[in-house]
This record gives structure tokens, C-alpha cells and sequence, in this order.
């Protein structure tokens, strides 16, 4: 079960993939100094390539170990979202070493069929140096791939399926030395090709995922769907669009616009922002920010209202447009609703401003009409407030 520091950039993460890895460092170590000894001894040309190639691996978790380290560092002012895409650039590293890995094994193998003076002549003693081979590297990509799924690393993931490559490479190995006791030399080269073929096809799997990452590829569409239905089942949110979503590492983000009432206060639409921003973290264990912007309309549909002016220069239009309304210098608030590309107003008067409810709706018609000067204005509601109670 995961935690919460697993998940989350920093520290706790680092030391999970540092503890990972170095383990690996030394497992892949001991077994390359046992297969090379083991195949000097077993005369196992297969064994101490296998030994060779179990070496290179320590590359492959150095990448690893100084990606960890600077991909879980917390967000800066020159890298606001984090240093996540470096854990995604190492991905295309430990992509392009099983390439490498499967194109020497294709090649080497490809000779051998070739060139029967190179076919294999080993000693029993080699079948046991494979086993072990097989039983380290398949328990290292069983415990790597467990904790990659955890914290939601690629890089892990990576990894743990260069282990499962060595695996497979020991066990082409154990197959050729089998075939070459028995009796069928050429064994050990045609399974080499193949399982060549399947490495390098892990290889391009990895920096395939990575480069669509880096370009910003979205979760598919069934996972977008998901969302949207999650975004709408919260209170007061009428509608979305321009739902966008992209991958960093092994985490996700989204953007979205949300459609709210028109007339609601500011602090209703953050706080409708903030429960469909904590609706979709709690529902997706892979999103780990959500940005919201509200809207009142629909504004992919809606005449725009960036023509329009804000709210300094146009209280100036009004101010001159209620010149001769004295009462307006009584006027406490007024509210501005940008909507279908015009400017509807708020006005709030104390209830003190006017005798009567007659000379308020004399006002109020006076300020309707003054207010119609400007084209921009659409409606206009006029309030007369009573003043709150004293001591």
C-alpha cells in the first residue's frame, strides 16, 4: 500500500529509488565478478560475455541514482513545476542501453550462426553460474518493478525491465550451454537472436513513452472522460471545457475551465475551484496538481468581452454620465458583471439616498438611462440598502 511520501516529490521518494537501485548496483557487481570468474573456469565464452554485460548495468544504475537525486528536487523559481522530466530523460538513456544491449547480443549471436569456430564448448559447471544468474536478476526486477509501481517512477519501471533483459540473456545462456552439452550448438545463437530482438523492443518501448512525455502527450481518453465526469459531479459547476492533460515522470497535471453561475461571489467560484481541484487529486492516484479557471458563460461560444473596459476607466464614463444626479455620490459599491459582451451593473445606494419608494424609482430611472450611454452597459439593477442597526 502506498504512502504518502512515497508519492510525493522529495527526500522520502529519493531515498526509495536510492535504496532500489543501490541494491541493485551491488547485486548486478557480485554476479558479474561470479559469471566472468565462473566462466574463465567453465571455458564459457556465453557466461563471461553474460558477466561483461551484467557490468554495464552499474552504467545503467548510475543513470539512475543521479536522475533520482536531481528529478526529486523541489520546485525553484527557474523550475516552477519541478525537476520531474529529468527522471524522464534518464528513461531514454536506460531505453537506448537495451537497445545497445540487444543490438551486441543480435550481432553477436548473428556471428556465431555464421562462424562455427566460435560455437560454444563449455562445461557443466556453467549451467549452475546461469541459474544464479537468473534467480538474482529475476528477484531484482520483481522488487524493483513493486516499488516503481508504488511511487509512480518510470525510470524504476526502466530499470527494472533492463533486469528482466538480463534475465533473459542468462537464460539464452543457459540454453546455449544446454544445447552445447547436448549436442546442438546452433541453440544458443538462434535463442540469442530472438531474445535480442525482444530487448531492443523494451528498449524503444521506453524512449517511444518518454518522447510522447516530453511533448506533452495527455492520459488517454478513457482517463479524460473519467475526469470530466468527475469535474461535473461537483456542486455548482454547470458545465467545462478546454479540458487538457499532461505527464511529468510518473506524475500527471491538468488544466480545465469551469462554467459557474454568473452572479456568485468571488470567494464562492475559488471555493468551487478548490473541490473540483480536490475531487480530481483524491479520485486520480497519478494527478498531482489541478488548475481551474472559472467562467461564468461558456466564453468558447459567448461574444468576447476583452474589448471591454475595466473597471477604472469605465466608473470614469459613468462618473461623467451621472453628472447631474446628485444622489450618485452617495453610491457605496458597484458591481460589474462581464457577460454575452456587454457590462451589466450592481448599483448599491444607501436606503437614506431617497424620501420614498416613488423618488427611488425616479432614481433608479434616471440611472438606467444615464447608464444606457455607454453602449458597453447592458443591464442594471439598482439597490437601496438600510443601514445596519447602532450600538
Amino acid at each position: 500500500m502506498s504512502t504518502t511520501s512515497d508519492l510525493t516529490p522529495g527526500k522520502p521518494r529519493e531515498r526509495t529509488m536510492r535504496r532500489v537501485t543501490l541494491t541493485a548496483a551491488f547485486t548486478n557487481l557480485f554476479l558479474s565478478v561470479a559469471q566472468i570468474i565462473g566462466g574463465i573456469f567453465t571455458q564459457s565464452q556465453a557466461l563471461i560475455a553474460d558477466g561483461l554485460h551484467t557490468l554495464s548495468d552499474l552504467i545503467s544504475d548510475g543513470v539512475v541514482l543521479l536522475a533520482g537525486r536531481h528529478s526529486n528536487v523541489q520546485p525553484d523559481s527557474e523550475h516552477p513545476y519541478g525537476h520531474g522530466r529529468i527522471e524522464t530523460l534518464a528513461t531514454v538513456v536506460v531505453g537506448l542501453l537495451l537497445i545497445g544491449v540487444g543490438v551486441g547480443i543480435g550481432l553477436d549471436a548473428g556471428k556465431r550462426l555464421f562462424e562455427p569456430e566460435r560455437l560454444l564448448n563449455p562445461e557443466p559447471l556453467a549451467l549452475a553460474f546461469a541459474v544464479l544468474a537468473i534467480v538474482l536478476k529475476e528477484g531484482l526486477y520483481h522488487y524493483t518493478i513493486r516499488v516503481a509501481r508504488r511511487i509512480r517512477s518510470n525510470l524504476l519501471k526502466a530499470n527494472a525491465w533492463h533486469h528482466r533483459s538480463d534475465v533473459l540473456s542468462s537464460i539464452v545462456v543457459l540454453v546455449g550451454v544446454g544445447g552445447a552439452l547436448a549436442g546442438l550448438p546452433y541453440m544458443d545463437a538462434v535463442a540469442a537472436v530472438l531474445v535480442a530482438a525482444l530487448i531492443a523492443h523494451m528498449g524503444g518501448r521506453l524512449i517511444w513513452d518518454s518522447a510522447r512525455e516530453l511533448i506533452d502527450t495527455g492520459l488517454g481518453q478513457e482517463r479524460v472522460a473519467r475526469i470530466r465526469e468527475t469535474i461535473l459531479a461537483v456542486d455548482g459547476v454547470k458545465s467545462l471545457h478546454m479540458l487538457r492533460t499532461r505527464r511529468m515522470a510518473g506524475s500527471a497535471l491538468a488544466d480545465v475551465h469551469v462554467q459557474v453561475p454568473a452572479r456568485i461571489s468571488i470567494s464562492e467560484g475559488h471555493q468551487i475551484s478548490e473541490r473540483v481541484r480536490l475531487a480530481v487529486i483524491g479520485a486520480f492516484e497519478e494527478v498531482t496538481d489541478v488548475t481551474v479557471h472559472i467562467d461564468p458563460e461558456d466564453d468558447e461560444h459567448h461574444p468576447p468581452v476583452l474589448e471591454l473596459p475595466l473597471r477604472r476607466e469605465l466608473l470614469a464614463r459613468l462618473q461623467e454620465a451621472w453628472a447631474g444626479i446628485p444622489q450618485t455620490r452617495q453610491i457605496e459599491n458597484v458591481v460589474l458583471h462581464y457577460l454575452g459582451g456587454r457590462i451589466h451593473l450592481e448599483i448599491c445606494l444607501p436606503r437614506t439616498a431617497v424620501a420614498d419608494a416613488d423618488e427611488a424609482r425616479a432614481l433608479t430611472a434616471r440611472l438606467r438611462q444615464a447608464c444606457k450611454q455607454l453602449h458597453q452597459v447592458g443591464e442594471v439593477v439598482v439597490y437601496f440598502r438600510e443601514a445596519p442597526p447602532t450600538g
